[in-house]
Parts: structure tokens; sequence; C-alpha cells
């Protein structure tokens, strides 16, 4: 990913929020049909001994599970908003004409080993944690829980599904958001996507603004 120094999110800490707010992840691999990528919700675990992991699962029918080795290289992108910036919304502009379009997006890259868990335990403990957090995230007064279905449907469901583990070897943080930009374009720029109803992207252009 090409990354000027002034686009760089260095914190891990922040790209782990990002990834915990944005958590479908395009998982891609180098198959030996070629490239792949599948859509995916992940989970990180960062509480383990050694390094963090993401974990998911995909259903059985879903080749990726036989065709991806342990160990092999895998690459997760997870996109944290984005937004079309027109140049009629800096002051600049309309003094000296010398703005053009551009697109602000933060985006999170992270790069690791993927490593398949075909493993009844692991699959529930992953599906279990995803749905406490998403469903509450969603407002659910009672949030929906796997004992809400018979347990023999559950089960059934689970033998239909495999586990995902992928240890983080590198992350690579990018937030465009004019940072290249006066003060004055960026302030006026985040008004205009935030009236725009764009609000992911303006405020996080104003949190730099105050940065």
């Amino acid at each position: 990913m090409y990354l000027p120094t002034h686009f760089e999110e260095p914190s891990t800490d922040a790209l782990y929020h990002l990834i915990d707010a944005h958590p479908l992840g395009a998982l891609i691999l180098n198959t030996p049909a070629g490239l792949d990528a599948n859509h995916v919700p992940f989970e990180i675990d960062r509480k383990s001994a050694g390094p963090a992991r993401l974990l998911a699962h995909v259903a059985r029918s879903n080749p990726l599970w036989q065709e991806a080795r342990d160990g092999d290289a895998a690459l997760v992108i997870f996109n944290a908003g984005d937004a079309y910036i027109s140049p009629n919304w800096y002051p600049s502009k309309h003094e000296f004409y010398k703005q053009v379009p551009t697109w602000n997006y933060q985006v999170v890259h992270v790069h690791g080993k993927i490593k398949i868990r075909d493993d009844e335990k692991f699959v529930r403990g992953v599906i279990g944690r995803l749905t406490r957090v998403h469903e509450v995230r969603a407002g659910e007064a009672t949030p929906w829980k796997m004992s809400d279905s018979p347990a023999d449907y559950i089960n059934e469901l689970i033998t239909k599904i495999v586990g995902i583990e992928i240890e983080i070897t590198r992350l690579v943080g990018k937030r465009k958001l004019s940072q290249n930009k006066d003060e004055r374009d960026r302030t006026t720029a985040s008004q205009a996507l935030a009236q725009r109803n764009s609000h992911e992207i303006a405020e996080a252009m104003q949190r730099k603004v105050a940065d």
C-alpha cells in the first residue's frame, strides 16, 4: 500500500480500535486457483499469550479452508470509512483555483499467517463472542444468544462451519484525512461532509484538525 508519512497511523491500539469498529474484513489468499478474497467478520484476540490473532469462521462449503495451508501468508483489509472530497469545499480553491477532487478514507491492512481450525470448541467460542458483541451493537434490548435456539439445531449448524485463525505479523494503517491541506481547508471539508451525513470521516478529519 502506498503510504506517505503524513497519512500513516503508527498506533497499534488505534488500528485495533478501527478493526473493532469495522470488523468485516476482506481476507485475501494466494490459492492454487489464484488470488481469492472472502469477506468475513473478525474478532481480535489480544489477550492470549503470544502474537495477537484474528479469529473468524467460514462455511464448510467454502473451498477456502481446504485450499489454504497452515502457515500460508494472509492479508486482511478492513475499510474503516471513506468519502469523496470536492475541491469546492476548500476556501483556498476559490482564491487560487489550485485544488482537485480526492477521496479520504481510513484502512487497516493486517498481514499474518493463517491456520485452519476445524475444531467445534473453537468455532463455538468465535460464534458466541461475535454474537454477544454485535447483538449489543445492534441495540437489541434482549440480545440473541445460541441457547435461544434448539441445541440440536445449533449443533448441526456448527458442523457446517470451519474456524480460521490468523497470527498477526504486521499491521499497516492509513488515515487519508486531508492532513496535507491547510487547517481551514480541512475544517470546511469536514463540515461539508457532516452536512452530507458522512459523519465518520467528517469526525475523523475534525479530530486531526484538533490534533
